[in-house]
């Protein structure tokens, strides 16, 4: 009988405790699943807000229909920082960037898809200089107009500065590491008599490494190097104006048009020194989602 019964109160616990845990599972699962829209509370993570990324990136919420959505104002090393936040607790986050970036090397990212084309096609990185440079510096003006590197060497100096490496120190690092490529840079130019030249720059990551490294190597040309980081309008303006000698972070032809537009004929643009960025909204990989359509 006590066995029995020993049995009965056995079996009606075990009842009871079924019954709960399926109650439990029904509570976690009956709600609707959020979008990614509330997962977010509909914010896009940006940069500075003179940035031409923040104005490409309003035109896509104008061009998708995301009325409801926020386009949040901060810095490169803020959205980075918030990324970087988000990341390390598997926590769903939307942000601007660009390509190249170290943060690509340290997380597992991706693009969303842009099929309206708002972002537009492949970006350059000009250099740009003042009127007169090419008369006053020849020298500078030819390395200037020589250097060229590809987005993977940026990368390479931009992960050693979030690694800790002070920025002048990651510079020189690649410099001497990367010997035969600055050669192509500095080859028939003479060394200079200690010439004082202002590089203006963003303060991008990218800006950060490709400023230091021209700056880099001028300076072992025997140049007196003065780097100036300044926002957007200001970096053009200091071409335009030769308060600045020249930079090497003149987005083009879509993140810097409007500066283009404003000051066109007042510096002289030597092309390309880098090819083959891009600009969008990025996500971790783990967020189940493809599109900039998704988000409506």
């Amino acid at each position: 009988m006590f066995k029995k019964s020993s049995l009965l109160l056995l079996a009606a616990i075990l009842v009871f405790s079924l019954t709960l845990a399926g109650c439990g599972n029904k509570e976690e699962t009956s709600g609707e699943v959020k979008t990614v829209g509330e997962q977010v509370k509909y914010e896009i993570v940006g940069i500075d807000p003179g940035a031409g990324l923040m104005k490409l990136t309003k035109q896509a919420m104008e061009d998708y229909d995301l009325a409801d959505w926020k386009l949040l104002e901060s810095s490169g090393a803020a959205m980075t920082a918030s990324l970087k936040k988000a990341y390390d607790k598997k926590e769903p986050i939307i942000v601007t960037s660009w390509t190249p970036h170290w943060m690509f090397s340290s997380f597992d990212l991706k693009y969303l898809e842009d099929p309206k084309g708002t972002y537009g096609d492949a970006e350059f990185i000009h250099t740009l200089v003042r009127h007169g440079l090419k008369e006053d510096m020849p020298n500078a003006y030819q390395v200037l107009d020589q250097f060229n590197w590809e987005p993977n060497d940026m990368a390479d100096v931009m992960v050693l500065i979030e690694g800790g490496t002070d920025p002048k120190d990651a510079a020189a690092q690649w410099v001497e590491e990367n010997a035969e490529k600055v050669s192509t840079w500095t080859e028939g130019v003479e060394t200079a008599n200690g010439e004082e030249i202002t590089l203006i720059y963003v303060a991008w990551d990218s800006e950060i490494a490709s400023t230091n490294v021209i700056g880099k190597v001028l300076e072992d040309l025997g140049f007196k190097v003065k780097l100036q980081q300044v926002e957007p309008g200001p970096m053009w303006a200091g071409i335009a104006s030769g308060s600045a000698d020249a930079t090497v972070a003149a987005w083009l032809p879509s993140t810097h048009a409007d500066y283009y537009a404003e000051f066109e004929g007042q510096f002289e643009d030597l092309g390309p020194n880098l090819e083959g960025t891009k600009l969008g909204l990025v996500v971790p990989t783990y967020m189940d989602i493809d599109s900039i359509e998704d988000l409506k």
